[in-house]
């Protein structure tokens, strides 16, 4: 059975919710034509495979802090995000919030587990504002799997993206301050607006989580680099004025990890 989509009580100690969502979420077993190719996990199927695939599919629309599924609830299904956000989030023992990423649109997430004898998630997922995901029954992907090498190929090469993304997010946890962490954000979203203008995709204090930075340093970085000439800050809206200094602040190396971690998981890129 499908994992439940639920709303989030507001009541763990100091987890960070969103607005409740609609209840209950609207849910569609036959959706309107989606283009999964959009992913790089289903960029290699023919037709028919994505045919099978859409026909156990399902269509959620949630609301913004609605949740998706909890910590602990068995996965028997894989999703893909088709627009809005996902955050993905564990408690710690005080019942702080972490989040441990930022789903984008056209990226799936919970692929991997399907490979496991009992999976069950290992975090929980919610909406940032609305959002529409697509899920699949993994036993039924898990078929298809055995008939296609290329999509075997595919997901093997998904995973090993999102685990070196996981292993430099180490390495900046420890080598690099809350600065270049930052800075390395919104460098990494520069250069994918094409332009100097960018817009924050989720709320100050959800990018804060997922750089492990408070939400008074990480408004605190920000009125520093802007004092110094470095960005203008309009509420989400960012301009880059001394796109150097910004890198130069940044140390690229420290873009490496945020690609596969904070920004979509699912394109191909080159070896750094």
């Amino acid at each position: 059975m499908e994992a439940a989509v639920r709303l989030n009580s507001g009541k763990r100690k100091g987890a960070t919710l969103g607005r409740p969502g609609p209840s209950p979420p609207c849910q569609k077993r036959h959706p309107m034509p989606i283009d999964l190719r959009r992913s790089h996990l289903f960029s290699t199927l023919n037709p028919s495979q994505l045919a099978t695939v859409l026909e156990g599919s399902r269509v959620l629309s949630l609301g913004d802090g609605q949740s998706l599924f909890e910590t602990g609830d068995r996965a028997t299904r894989f999703y893909f995000l088709e627009s809005g956000l996902i955050k993905l989030s564990r408690l710690s023992p005080e019942g702080a919030e972490k989040i441990i990423d930022i789903i984008q649109s056209g990226s799936t997430f919970a692929e991997a587990l399907m490979f496991l004898d009992y999976p069950t998630y290992p975090v929980s997922a919610a909406a940032i504002g609305p959002t529409r995901v697509v899920s699949f029954d993994n036993n039924r992907f898990l078929e298809l799997l055995r008939g296609s090498v290329d999509t075997c190929f595919r997901i093997m090469g998904v995973m090993s993206q999102r685990l070196r993304g996981l292993i430099k997010e180490i390495d900046d946890l420890t080598l690099q301050s809350a600065t270049t962490r930052l800075c390395g954000m919104l460098r990494l979203q520069m250069e994918r607006s094409g332009g100097r203008r960018i817009a924050l995709q989720a709320p100050k204090g959800v990018l804060a989580s997922r750089l492990s930075i408070k939400p008074e340093t990480f408004s605190r970085i920000l009125s520093n680099l802007s004092a110094q000439g470095i960005i203008s800050v309009q509420g989400a809206q960012i301009e880059i004025l001394d796109p150097c200094s910004l890198t130069e602040l940044a140390h690229l190396e420290s873009q490496v990890g945020l690609q596969d971690c904070y920004g979509p998981s699912n394109s191909p890129r080159p070896p750094s």
